[in-house]
């Protein structure tokens, strides 16, 4: 089964315990992992994913309770939704379909299962690029007025359940939109065709528990990880790449903060907002393709 967005690829539903993960798969060449962000779905590589499978092959899946995938309910302690939890499954995604060793891109939430896989399974990462993201603990520790203001739903999603999600019931769809329209700086940057996915996946009560539940993880349980991680003196191995936007001017800046995860660590601004791989395609695969045909 071929489908619009990827034209080519094959459609995957994997069983992996208790999550069923929707992936498309494509292209040829060294495996390239490509792991989605909020409030989207795997859609989200359109506009990159067909250029990427001339040198790769890609798989992008959606996030285990996002888009298409399934998992359990959220739990007291939110093991189900930490990016450990998400990282096992994407490893053993790959291993389903026939990869030990891959490349590995995310994007948001994504880019957070990325670099947990890197340092929970380094044999299986070549490299790692990160969009927009450093690691939860660097993003907590330097969280003020000016993020919190903008990114009120890191605080809004980790309160008890259920109260996010009454109030993400009473206009999905609105705030959806607003949602959107806050990430980037270009109004047309989500393709319609790719917008009306977004709504499809968000109008489901399960889609949207999942997205909160990751958010709870991220002021718990993930933070200890990461903790655990820099106490122990664990770092990524793998060569890492991060771009972010070029209107970020605080200090230190994204690559100089991956320093102290990573031992190889390169990176640069991309001229767009958050949704980079929608709204600067071009000049995103003009940075990650030299970065992926190196290191993959």
């Amino acid at each position: 089964m071929n489908t619009p967005f990827f034209p080519g690829f094959a459609v995957h539903r994997v069983a992996l315990g208790d999550a069923v993960i929707h992936a498309e798969v494509g292209g040829s060449g060294p495996p390239l992992l490509l792991l989605h962000g909020y409030p989207q779905t795997h859609v989200a590589w359109h506009r990159i994913a067909p250029e990427l499978a001339r040198h790769f092959t890609v798989v992008a899946p959606d996030l285990r309770g996002y888009g298409d995938s399934t998992g359990p309910a959220g739990d007291p302690l939110h093991i189900h939704h930490c990016k450990r939890t998400l990282a096992a499954d994407k490893r053993a995604l790959m291993r389903a379909l026939g990869f030990e060793r891959f490349a590995v891109m995310g994007h948001d939430r994504g880019a957070r299962v990325g670099y947990r896989l890197c340092l929970d399974s380094p044999e299986a990462v070549s490299c790692f690029t990160s969009l927009t993201v450093v690691p939860t603990e660097e993003m907590w520790k330097r969280a003020g007025m000016a993020f919190g203001l903008k990114a009120f739903h890191w605080y809004l999603f980790a309160q008890p359940f259920d109260l996010p999600e009454r109030m993400l019931a009473a206009d999905p769809s609105y705030y959806l939109d607003w949602t959107l329209r806050n990430m980037v700086q270009k109004v047309d940057a989500v393709a319609p065709e790719a917008l009306a996915e977004y709504h499809r996946a968000f109008a489901k009560a399960s889609v949207r528990h999942a997205m909160v539940e990751d958010y709870r993880a991220a002021a718990s349980i993930d933070l200890q990880h990461d903790r655990d991680d820099l106490v122990a003196g664990r770092r990524i191995a793998c060569p890492v790449q991060v771009l972010w936007s070029a209107s970020l001017t605080a200090k230190p800046d994204p690559a100089e903060i991956w320093q102290t995860w990573a031992d190889q660590v390169e990176g640069g601004t991309v001229d767009c907002g958050h949704l980079m791989a929608e709204e600067a395609p071009d000049e995103v695969l003009a940075r990650v393709l030299p970065f992926l045909r190196r290191h993959a």
